[in-house]
């Protein structure tokens, strides 16, 4: 401890690496969970796992995250690693190829067919990933998205009453194109101070957006619907007598039987509102499709009771063209009401989870349905680096519960009770949690707190866990305790999944720049203990435990010694056994004396 006497300081000379005594993170994290990874740039994962076990690792994932690279490791490698483990002694775990899952494209948007490739894609390396390990559950990583665009969100502190995001990327569901949304000041005639204007949040231009949409497309029809109604009038002097007593239907043939001189124009008149009437209830149905498909279960409760409406009057009114064109006007108005307006624009986040839940789900069933339900792989889902789409903790284990959701709807129908169809969903289906990924949110604001609590969202779902570290503003991977990542906390955050899980290291960029494994600085960073019994002492406190030969009292073995005696008996004094210099031994280097 330093101390100030008069004016001047006394310090401990040497304090050694991280720490002499105190590990840097409270809780061990246990040397034999954690693990290393083999170079994602090579599909020779035999030499790969080979030189990862010369570290003494007991944990090591396979880097397939390029596609390219993971479809050049033939089939017999990966039982030839199976069998390696084994004779090792060693878990292994796969990270998949990162790819999109959701279907979405930045340029063109959302593309079912897409979504469907990729579904075949995560249920394929689900079952290769089996080879690894035939006898386990293995877990293989996925991450949530990869090359979304991600709306950026406000930090909690910064945050407003109803305001999330300080960017919005929304999705139009029925096209799949994508569109941002900023805030916005807004000035307009009336105003009663024009020059601050109004401001609009994102949500509330998505709000604005929907209900825009939705009001054009009920006023086309509204359009056509006027039209209709001012020609029927026209016309119903002259045929309104035209009409069948039991149906209300009016044949165009009939009308043939007009005087003359009207004939001509009353049945171009009627064809004209046969033609309205026509149009307008196609696209009237395709609206109320829209809005059900796309609409809230309590707005679709709603439109189930303007459906019984509508079938009503038509069924009171018959074929009557003036009876229908009365029921179609009644429904455009129900429907122009905001409470029908169904959500067509909805936040990215919202819409990727969707899609790529059902993904996730259907994969999982399809490798469980393969593999008969044993020893199927466990899928978990990574957050990718902050700033693209699926990132966050809530992001996160909204897309595990949807994929879980969407496995039992698949195993119910197949009939497996739906308490079976839950336990297997959560056995197979969970989160990994990257720490240096979340760190990547200091870049859009966020405070250190904000990142720690990130990790409480994710914490009842985890089941992986990847060690990386950086400063916040670049996708970087070094060893824990080289960045800022707050992994202590974090790590409580994650509490005991966290602690028991497997925790590997991710350090591409150390490997590529220093070429040296990452091991021993993670294991002085996280305070492993040195020892099996996971005690005291740790290897954070290894630097402490032997001082430098510069301790305060001078030189204590100076050069002449080593120069004299030597590291060895070799050069020790004849009379002890020692070699003089340029004899040919000495009694105890193995020669005798001459």
């Amino acid at each position: 401890m330093a101390e100030e006497k008069r004016g001047y300081t006394i310090s401990n000379i040497y304090q050694g690496g991280y720490s002499t005594m105190v590990p840097s993170y409270a809780g061990y994290i246990s040397a034999g969970s954690l693990g290393m990874t083999t170079d994602p740039r090579s599909a020779n994962i035999l030499q790969e796992v080979s030189t990862k076990l010369s570290s003494g690792v007991k944990q090591i994932e396979v880097e397939g995250v390029s596609p390219e690279i993971f479809d050049s490791i033939p089939k017999q490698h990966l039982k030839e690693v199976n069998r390696l483990s084994k004779l090792a002694g060693i878990d292994v775990s796969l990270h998949a190829p990162v790819m999109d899952v959701s279907g979405i494209d930045q340029r063109s948007g959302f593309s079912e067919a897409e979504r469907e490739i990729s579904e075949r894609k995560v249920a394929e390396t689900l079952l290769r990933a089996h080879e690894l390990n035939p006898d386990g559950n293995i877990p293989v990583n996925f991450h949530s998205a990869e090359g979304i665009q991600s709306s950026q969100f406000l930090p909690p502190s910064k945050r407003k009453e109803e305001e999330k995001y300080k960017k919005l990327i929304v999705v139009n569901r029925e096209t799949g194109r994508l569109a941002p949304l900023e805030p916005e000041t807004e000035h307009y005639p009336g105003m009663k101070e024009l020059e601050k204007g109004e401001y609009r949040t994102p949500e509330k231009r998505m709000e604005n957006l929907n209900e825009t949409e939705w009001d054009n497309s009920i006023n086309q029809l509204f359009f056509n619907q006027e039209r209709a109604m001012e020609i029927l009038e026209k016309t119903r002097p002259f045929i309104g007598h035209l009409a069948d007593p039991k149906t209300g239907e009016i044949k165009i043939e009939d009308i043939k039987y007009l005087p003359s001189e009207k004939q001509k124009e009353i049945f171009g008149n009627f064809n004209r509102v046969s033609n309205y009437l026509q149009d307008i209830n196609q696209h009237a149905n395709s609206l109320f499709s829209k809005a059900y498909k796309y609409g809230t279960e309590e707005q679709k409760n709603e439109l189930k009771k303007l459906n019984e409406e509508f079938k009503s009057e038509i069924e009171k009114g018959g074929n009557n063209p003036f009876s229908q064109a009365e029921a179609m006007e009644n429904l455009l108005n129900k429907l122009k009401k905001p409470v029908y307006t169904p959500e067509m624009y909805v936040p990215i986040e919202k819409f990727a989870v969707e899609k790529s839940s059902e993904t996730f789900g259907n994969a999982a069933w399809q490798a469980y349905k393969k593999l008969k339900g044993k020893n199927v792989p466990l899928l978990t889902i990574e957050n990718p680096p902050a700033g693209y789409a699926l990132s966050t903790g809530e992001d996160i284990r909204n897309i595990v519960e949807e994929s879980r959701k969407q496995f039992v709807k698949k195993a119910v129908a197949d009939g497996f009770s739906d308490s079976e169809a839950r336990k297997q969903a959560e056995k197979l289906i969970g989160a990994t949690w990257d720490v240096g990924h979340i760190n990547m949110l200091r870049k859009f604001g966020y405070s250190e707190k904000e990142i720690i609590e990130e990790a409480k969202h994710v914490a009842p779902v985890l089941k992986h866990v990847h060690l990386s570290d950086n400063f916040g503003f670049e996708h970087t991977e070094l060893p824990m305790g080289m960045g800022n990542v707050p992994l202590r906390e974090i790590m409580e955050k994650l509490g005991q999944k966290g602690y028991g899980a497997r925790k590997i290291i991710e350090a591409g960029h150390w490997w590529q720049h220093f070429k040296t494994p990452p091991l021993q600085e993670t294991l002085e960073a996280v305070g492993s203990p040195i020892y099996g019994m996971e005690m005291a002492p740790s290897w954070s406190q290894a630097p402490g435990l032997y001082q430098g030969y510069f301790s305060g009292s001078g030189q204590m073995l100076p050069q002449i010694n080593y120069e004299t005696f030597g590291a060895g008996f070799s050069r020790l004094p004849t009379e002890l056994g020692g070699q003089v210099q340029g004899a040919q031994g000495g009694r105890m280097s193995g020669r005798p004396m001459e």
